[in-house]
């Protein structure tokens, strides 16, 4: 009859196999993983553009007006001008800027926005295959002399930039349902809301032919 083992002739038990280990070891390596994640994104930085000089309101960017800081936004990063992102040229600052702060995206504008202004023109029927965002274009407008009856037309605004084409999405669409949003020079703002309010009828004629068309 053989004889019962005892404790000091077991086998050991291995720990390896033991599942409790492999759920440790498991834990760790995730903790790690996101320790590591978490101080990776906290040490991310980005080129930045500062004000070396307070800046007002009409102020026109330029080198000397600004330098490089390596900051770290986190999820703000899109609010301020990235340096490797945005050039300083032809922007003006819209707001007060101190020294020393970051630019904020919000806190400049276009410079052709000192001297153009966009416009929405209503137009008949169809526009030329010319006409798209980008296109240069010559306004033209037909004053209303008698009901229906219009007088000869003539150039309302020449060289003006077509910025984009909005087409009606109601039910019911009529030959006036579309319009163009179009930059003029600021000093012809007047007569083409002027012609506008007096219902006249616009027309855009392209300065220049499509490749192909």
């Amino acid at each position: 009859m053989a004889k019962p083992r005892t404790a000091l002739e077991r086998p050991p038990r291995s720990a390896w196999f033991d599942p409790r280990f492999a759920v440790g070891i498991g834990l760790i390596v995730v903790s790690v993983a996101a320790v590591t994640t978490l101080v990776s994104s906290l040490d991310r930085t980005v080129d930045v553009w500062v004000a070396s000089a307070a800046l007002s309101p009409g102020d026109v960017l330029e080198s000397d007006d600004v330098t490089v800081r390596s900051v770290s936004l986190g999820d703000a990063h899109g609010l301020y001008l990235a340096a490797d992102e945005r050039p300083i040229a032809d922007l003006v600052v819209t707001r007060v800027v101190s020294r020393g702060e970051l630019i904020p995206a919000a806190a400049v504008g276009s410079r052709e926005g000192t001297t153009r202004a966009a416009v929405v023109v209503g137009v008949p029927g169809r526009l030329p295959a010319g006409v798209g965002p980008g296109a240069s274009v010559d306004i033209w407008s037909a004053r209303e002399n008698e009901p229906g009856v219009f007088g000869a037309p003539a150039v309302l605004v020449g060289d003006a930039t077509v910025v984009r084409i909005i087409e009606s999405e109601g039910i019911i669409a009529g030959d006036d349902d579309l319009a163009v949003e179009v930059l003029v020079p600021r000093e012809s703002v007047a007569r083409v809301l002027e012609s506008l309010a007096n219902d006249d009828a616009v027309s855009l004629v392209p300065t220049s032919l499509p490749i192909g068309g």
